[in-house]
């Protein structure tokens, strides 16, 4: 049971960190503090992926970023958001939901591309992936998150780490973005309340082929040690899901397919850093673990 406790306590630690807000405490506790070299290098990173953004020629691009190691649960990006070339108070500003520690609560944040990267748990290595959309389907989410009231029709009061993606009781940072592209691509959602505009976003997203991923707990103990752990919660999800031992969850490489799937034509970069170097993919295959680049990548040193 303690070494379920533990897993659990990390899925929630690293769920909640990757939507906390900028500035914050990280995942609501004291975290390690940059050093002068990390936050360096970070910045000089962003400043990449920004410039690479600005040669796009897109005027958005749904981004995410790697946090804490997720390896256990197979996952490498965390936490992700729209990013606006015309941002609120810089260009290619993340709009995203985050967590308020000091609120309890979630909101709507603008963050520049630089914060947004220093947001990561892994200083010293690290990943950015950004997927731009063809012209059609790109103003159609840019008309959605650009306005702050659509995009606030989408917020969900109540935040859960693992939120189901097919329920209104709770949201996590990442269901918020999805749900963003339902009200872009799918039905008018007009004026109608949080609740009943997230349910009707949902309701397409399911069925216009809508895949969560599915989160393998493995272990019958972690499942009831979830219970006991703040910002996871189980009553939203399937009975079924319960007891395969499984959360079908919101997360970056989820809403990345459905949109190639959705719009075709789609492009994908993905950045990486270690200590001397940033390496830069165009495509759809992930860079290899450690930052290695590969045949056709683009290397720049940072020494």
């Amino acid at each position: 049971m303690r070494a379920g406790r533990a897993a659990a306590l990390v899925l929630a630690l690293l769920l909640v960190a990757g939507c906390a807000q900028a500035g914050s405490t990280r995942y609501c506790d004291e975290g390690q503090p940059l050093n002068a070299a990390q936050k360096d290098r970070l910045l000089r990173f962003a400043g990449i992926v920004k410039a690479e953004l600005g040669r796009s020629g897109a005027r958005l691009a749904l981004v995410s970023r790697s946090g804490l190691d997720l390896d256990f649960f197979g996952v490498r990006y965390s936490h992700g958001g729209v990013s606006l070339l015309a941002g609120a108070d810089t260009p290619w500003a993340v709009r995203q939901l985050y967590f308020s520690c000091d609120e309890r609560r979630p909101r709507i944040y603008d963050q520049g591309i630089a914060a947004f990267v220093l947001g990561t748990h892994q200083p010293d290595i690290g990943y950015v992936s950004a997927v731009l959309l063809p012209p059609e389907a790109e103003a159609a989410v840019q008309a959605v998150a650009a306005d702050k009231q659509r995009a606030l029709q989408l917020l969900g009061p109540v935040y859960s780490a693992n939120a189901y993606a097919f329920a209104t009781l709770y949201q996590n940072c990442n269901q918020w973005t999805a749900e963003l592209l339902a009200a872009a691509w799918g039905p008018d959602l007009g004026t109608l309340d949080s609740e009943t505009a997230r349910g009707r976003a949902q309701a397409w997203l399911r069925a216009s082929g809508y895949y969560p991923m599915a989160m393998e707990l493995g272990w019958r103990p972690l499942m009831w040690a979830s219970a006991a752990i703040p910002w996871l919660h189980r009553d939203d999800h399937p009975a079924a899901d319960l007891d395969a031992n499984r959360f079908r969850v919101s997360m970056p490489a989820a809403i990345e397919a459905y949109a190639r799937a959705r719009a075709p034509g789609a492009r994908r970069l993905e950045f990486c850093h270690d200590a001397k170097q940033v390496v830069i993919r165009r495509g759809w295959e992930l860079l290899p673990e450690g930052c290695r680049p590969g045949p056709g990548d683009e290397v720049i040193a940072l020494d």
